[in-house]
């Protein structure tokens, strides 16, 4: 069979599988297996495939079609510029979130060496994301899981930025002052997990999606830790950031204030602590 024809077949099975997306999803697979891009393919068509790569992709759209993530299947995936390791330990980055590291970016434009703490690393998306566009900024980054920090830890070692990386629950003794604390806690309820896509519900880590009270807490700590005139950015759930501005305004953040995503959903919630 031709790339073309081996394209055609796998996005049909990706079709019947429910996959949102299945020509793309399988035109990224077979750019990976064939080590090129997905606008190189176009060029390819009528190539053929050598047994061992016409396997290769048949694994892959196999592992796609039970609906496990297109990026846990490649291995990494493009946030802001980087690019990053990913599979089952961490969250996958989002596009969403990239509106998160933009406003953070703003808030700290003026600080020649901002102190930030980004609660929550994951894959270190944000708090790479964040050193990366602002070198002067000196960034440390929390989780309580130590399969998370292992990930961020290659990401940091892979993008060769500095980033401090601490094992602990939320804050896990970083006292200040800090310029800026972000996060994106688990903010899905627990009645809400199982009506998710499949490639959520079932592959992502459930610690990091399923809401535990870490969006309060962290409000609250940060209130105690930020500098004065210093600013909390956290990203909510869909229909969830007038409940989470709400919190700030009640524990006396001042400058309270809601962004949207890059789709025009209300998924950024900030406030300042005052001078």
């Amino acid at each position: 069979m031709t790339s073309r024809e081996q394209l055609s077949s796998a996005a049909e099975l990706l079709e019947q599988a429910g996959c949102p997306s299945p020509r793309v999803d399988a035109e990224w697979l077979l750019a990976h297996v064939l080590a090129v891009t997905r606008t190189d393919l176009a060029g390819n068509g009528a190539r053929s495939l050598s047994p061992e790569q016409e396997q290769r992709f048949n694994e892959l759209v196999a592992r796609r079609a039970e609906r496990e993530p297109l990026a846990y299947i490649l291995g990494e995936w493009g946030f802001r510029g980087l690019t990053l390791l990913v599979d089952a330990r961490v969250l996958i980055p989002r596009p969403e979130t990239e509106s998160l590291v933009e406003r953070c970016l703003e808030l700290i434009a003026d600080i020649p060496e901002p102190r930030v703490l980004d609660i929550g690393v994951g894959s270190g998306a944000i708090a790479l994301a964040i050193a990366h566009e602002h070198p002067g900024a000196l960034v440390v980054a929390t989780d309580s899981s130590l399969d998370a920090l292992a990930v961020a830890e290659e990401n940091r070692s892979r993008a060769g930025l500095a980033v401090e990386l601490v094992h602990g629950e939320l804050f896990a003794g970083q006292e200040g002052p800090l310029d800026l604390v972000v996060s994106n806690p688990p903010y899905v309820g627990s009645d809400e997990i199982d009506r998710l896509e499949p490639e959520v519900a079932i592959w992502e880590p459930r610690e990091a999606l399923v809401a535990c009270g870490a969006t309060e807490a962290i409000a609250e700590g940060a209130r105690k830790r930020l500098a004065p005139g210093g600013s909390l950015v956290l990203e909510t759930g869909d229909g969830k950031a007038g409940e989470v501005a709400g919190l700030l305004e009640r524990l006396g953040y001042q400058d309270v204030a809601i962004g949207e995503d890059l789709g025009g959903s209300e998924r950024i919630v900030e406030g300042r602590k005052a001078h």
